[in-house]
């Protein structure tokens, strides 16, 4: 991608694209359309017309039939509106924007990551970030060690030094870091035991918009990618359950999707307690109160609660406790101690973390 400067801050984007050979004498509308592919010609239209669009050395404001030519620059600006937003039951959510720090030095920073901010910039997602947050804060780069979800919390590790965020990368890639997740679930049919291994191979079956859903395949399949999450349910009555997941590998989905086949469907999981179809509704905004009853929470229930990684020559365990928006939901549908539960998860993640993955 012909891109030669990018720059971020929690209320604006700028992006410097350079013209390539086989762009030249293109529209400067259809130019931008490559790289805004969710933006309809409209909007961009509109962008051009407001001045977030221009090109270096030409007075603006341009023509959206303004030809670019072979090298120039193109300097895009997307200042932060309401696409982030997030919406319940048709009333906008209060996102948290601002991480718990739970350890900085000169090198690392780990945080307790709220739901709904992104680990970096992606897609539309440019300004409630994890990496902007701190780079703003900070005044220096910052490097992605690993990732979440947008809407999992909990801890997230993010280098502040080259040369540490890839020794720590590395971890990650050869499953060398041990990680917990907490989660709440509606028990299915499938549900049979509070402790099992799951091992199903994980993959999209689908091409385009439904890659977004993880398949589950059997262990011996030539299907999907390996993958391997241990679980050990704490709590549970008729309807639902509380628990840990431990996953020894990484894939998409990985938590979810093994709680799932073996009759945890987390709540407030849009594709795995619902469906690909009821995900575009609440992704569209469109979502049916039946839709909403049905989901309980706005995010899915699933929070990255611990993880065990060796740093400066040690292995160092981060903690994150449950999120409110979690502690609110056990409070009004469970009867159940938080403080004394709470107690009970880190003891078992202590437990687990003295031993060795095999």
């Amino acid at each position: 991608m012909p891109i030669i400067h990018k720059t971020f801050t929690t209320q604006k984007y700028t992006a410097v694209y350079l013209v390539d050979e086989d762009q030249d004498a293109m529209r400067l509308d259809q130019f931008i359309q490559i790289y805004m592919e969710s933006f309809s010609r409209e909007a961009i239209k509109k962008k051009i017309s407001n001045g977030d669009i221009t090109i270096k050395n030409r007075p603006a404001p341009h023509r959206p039939s303004a030809k670019v030519y072979y090298k120039d620059q193109i300097t895009l600006i997307t200042k932060k509106t309401i696409h982030e937003d997030e919406y319940w039951n048709k009333k906008k959510l209060e996102l948290i924007t601002e991480p718990e720090i739970i350890y900085q030095d000169p090198f690392l920073s780990v945080l307790s990551k709220p739901p709904y901010m992104a680990t970096h910039p992606t897609g539309k997602h440019l300004f409630n970030c994890a990496t902007v947050y701190l780079e703003e804060k900070l005044e220096k780069k910052t490097h992605s060690i690993h990732r979440l979800d947008r809407e999992t919390s909990g801890i997230l590790l993010i280098g502040t030094d080259p040369k540490i965020a890839m020794q720590l990368t590395s971890e990650f890639e050869n499953n060398q870091v041990k990680k917990c997740y907490f989660f709440i679930a509606k028990k299915s049919s499938l549900y049979r035991t509070d402790e099992f291994i799951a091992e199903e191979r994980l993959g999209p079956s689908e091409e385009g918009l439904k890659r977004v859903y993880i398949d589950h395949y059997p262990q011996d399949s030539e299907n999907g990618k390996h993958a391997k999450t241990y679980f050990k349910v704490l709590f549970e009555d008729p309807i639902y359950a509380l628990g840990l997941a431990f996953p020894y590998t990484g894939r998409q989905h990985q938590i979810r999707v093994h709680a799932m086949a073996h009759g945890l469907q987390l709540i407030g999981d849009k594709l795995y307690l619902g469906n690909f179809k009821m995900f575009q509704r609440f992704k569209d905004n469109i979502a049916t109160p039946a839709d909403h009853n049905l989901m309980q929470l706005p995010r899915h229930a699933l929070h990255s609660m611990a993880i065990n990684i060796k740093y400066n020559d040690k292995k160092t365990t981060f903690y994150s406790p449950i999120p409110k928006d979690l502690c609110h939901w056990i409070e009004q549908n469970l009867s159940l101690d938080i403080n004394q539960f709470e107690n009970d998860l880190r003891s078992n993640i202590e437990n687990y973390f003295q031993k060795s993955f095999k």
